[in-house]
């Protein structure tokens, strides 16, 4: 297999990682997957920004590691959750990074969800 690209942010496609001032509340099927006040928030280039939370504020009874993976020249390579609870089921909505590239080391230990797969409310 080749050498994966590994790319380094900058003016043409910039990445920020910077904590999130309120409080992150993630839900699906009306149970709370996840509840941070300590949530971090990337933007990367024209991208929406995506909240990461620490997997210490998120309930993982309810998140099963799936076999998906993706990789991102940014990044690094992630891997996925499916959710299930309360007869709702969301397959491969979950994504961590567990050794992201140094331009986004903060994000190494959270997890951000598909915010079409999920209702993710931010609070004051």
């Amino acid at each position: 297999m080749a050498d994966k690209e590994v790319r380094i942010p900058g003016p043409d496609h910039p990445i920020t990682v910077e904590p999130n001032p309120g409080r992150v509340v993630v839900t699906a099927g009306g149970h709370v997957v996840a509840d941070s006040g300590n949530a971090l928030t990337l933007r990367e280039s024209t991208y929406p920004a995506v909240h990461y939370i620490p997997r210490e504020d998120v309930d993982f009874g309810v998140l099963e590691r799936t076999e998906h993976t993706t990789y991102c020249p940014y990044k690094g390579d992630a891997a996925y959750y499916s959710f299930s609870a309360d007869g709702e089921s969301v397959e491969n909505g979950v994504w961590t990074y567990e050794a992201p590239y140094d331009a986004v080391a903060p994000i190494k230990d959270h997890v951000a969800f598909y915010a079409t797969k999920f209702t993710i409310a931010e609070h004051a």
